[in-house]
């Protein structure tokens, strides 16, 4: 059966870019089967093997910078900037970070053993857990693509990489890339096409689930994964806060506001979305974010500030949520209202006020260039207002008096909180990232994102030179023995192998 065509559109500017073969469905076994197959000689390999192919992708990738950077612009809308500080680079830098520490996190790890268990040695190890589906969003289609993919590999996984339909090119590019790098037959694999194919490689029975997208869509997979006990990892939505207390460095905490809300034409998990200003800093605020916004440039040139938005379905949503805060009693501060829009993909940077904590503009995700702001005028009610939310991603705190920002960051119901910054901690290999509440299940960066991909295996050794053990058969006689051994051990602290001497020494008169 042919395969349909995807076609790889510019959304900037409306121009075709190239059609991709879509993957079949009858395909998909024959995915699963090529993985398995690669697996068998990948898990075999040394971390320190698997991370020569990995440099080999990091040093294609540096080679190629100028041109994935203009394939991503091209396929996103995003300002090839953009394309390049904030897709591009943090995969290349999550590649580098690999290599310096994936062998340490990955090795054997002496842990502890119990007094109780005097004699023996414990330790950890890291053992893949097999083929990893990763099924990955349209917002950043390189980064949160790649870095999933090369975690679960260094760990010695197959990966089946389910790009977004509405991105096709990118998921080309990816597929390129590695076959560059000279990836075994097996080990990596992509598979093109819309949420059919993403539902029957769902159900091809992968060992491992790790999605990125809307909280609907995770809530399915979760609920498939769950039925054959499938562990997954989902980076699901989210609305994010920010609170800027009266003694914040408003100029700062000004053009955070604007890039946190609109880069990406506030198409990222962790825009922006809700904007919490102290009363008494409140007019200044606006006053200054109103000339900040409208000094931001649109377009799709290298010097452009910001390029369009990528998924035209996402329009109808951003149009929804403001005719229904308008409609509410919110006020334009920014932007034009939706009957007033053109049918171009570069929506208008809006920014409203008089917003309620009842509109969908603050209760859904809203994914498009949209920035509420509300005042507010004590600690505790802005804390209470941020967490009455399902979502709880990222947040950022700004204020001079870092005891203060720390406070509330510490009591804020969020996977990420950043103090004086938006959004930088995703960037951060060092820190795990992921949410609470719908936003998600799972971390990945960090020591987590690697360990995460792999079954933790325990365990003990014995030198095997006793005849016996304490708790072992037959226990004639042994109760009351033990019930004074140990009674005197937990109330004195005694030394254990004393207690063991004490036991032996009572026994062998049993």
């Amino acid at each position: 059966m042919p395969s349909e065509l995807l076609k790889a559109i510019n959304p900037a500017t409306g121009e075709w870019l190239k059609d991709i073969p879509s993957t079949t469905i009858e395909e998909v076994h024959h995915i699963y089967e090529s993985a398995q197959k690669g697996y068998k000689v990948w898990k075999e390999f040394s971390i320190k093997k698997r991370l020569t192919y990995l440099k080999k992708l990091r040093l294609v990738m540096t080679d190629e910078l100028d041109e994935i950077s203009r394939q991503v612009s091209s396929n996103t809308g995003k300002v090839v900037t953009e394309a390049l500080i904030a897709d591009v680079i943090p995969t290349v830098d999550g590649i580098f970070h690999l290599e310096k520490h994936a062998e340490e996190v990955l090795s054997r790890k002496k842990v502890k053993t119990p007094t109780l268990f005097k004699g023996k040695k414990s330790y950890i190890e890291f053992m893949p857990r097999g083929v990893v589906l990763i099924i990955s969003p349209w917002n950043y289609p390189l980064n949160l693509s790649m870095i999933p993919m090369i975690s679960a590999l260094v760990g010695g996984n197959c990966v089946i990489l389910k790009p977004s339909e509405v991105t096709p090119l990118v998921g080309e590019v990816i597929e390129r890339l590695f076959k560059r790098a000279g990836f075994p037959e097996g080990v990596v694999q992509v598979a093109h096409g819309d949420k059919e194919i993403g539902a029957a490689l769902t159900s091809g029975n992968p060992d491992y689930i790790f999605f990125t997208g809307s909280v609907r869509t995770g809530k399915i997979i979760g609920e498939i994964a769950a039925q054959k006990l499938i562990p997954t990892t989902l980076e699901l939505g989210g609305k994010d806060p920010m609170i800027v207390f009266e003694d914040a460095n408003i100029e700062r905490a000004v053009k955070g506001a604007t890039w946190g809300a609109f880069t990406n034409s506030g198409q990222v998990c962790m825009s922006t979305e809700r904007l919490y200003v102290h009363e008494s800093v409140y007019n200044q605020f606006i006053e200054q974010l109103q000339k900040e916004v409208t000094s931001i440039t649109r377009g799709h040139t290298e010097d452009s500030d910001l390029g369009s938005m990528t998924f035209p379905a996402q329009v109808d949503i951003v149009k929804a949520h403001i005719q229904d805060a308008l409609e509410k009693g919110a006020k334009l501060i920014c932007g034009d209202p939706p009957e007033k829009w053109d049918q171009t993909m570069f929506l208008p940077l809006t920014v409203l006020a008089n917003v309620t904590q009842e509109m969908k503009i603050i209760k859904e995700e809203t994914f498009g260039p949209i920035l509420p702001v509300m005042a507010f005028q004590s600690e505790e009610e802005v804390i209470k207002r941020c967490n009455d939310s399902e979502y709880g991603l990222n947040a950022s705190v700004w204020s001079r008096d870092l005891s203060l920002a720390q406070r509330v960051a510490s009591q804020l119901e969020s996977g990420s909180v950043v103090i004086n910054d938006v959004i930088s901690s995703v960037a951060n290999h060092y820190l795990p990232f992921g949410g609470v509440k719908s936003s998600g299940i799972g971390r990945y960066h960090g020591i987590e994102g690697l360990t995460s991909f792999c079954h933790q295996k325990s365990i003990t050794v014995d030198k095997g030179n006793k005849k016996t053990e304490l708790q072992w058969f037959p226990y004639k006689g042994k109760y009351p023995i033990l019930l004074s051994l140990f009674k005197n051990y937990f109330r004195d602290n005694r030394n254990w192998g004393k207690v063991l001497k004490d036991y032996y020494k009572i026994n062998k008169k049993h």
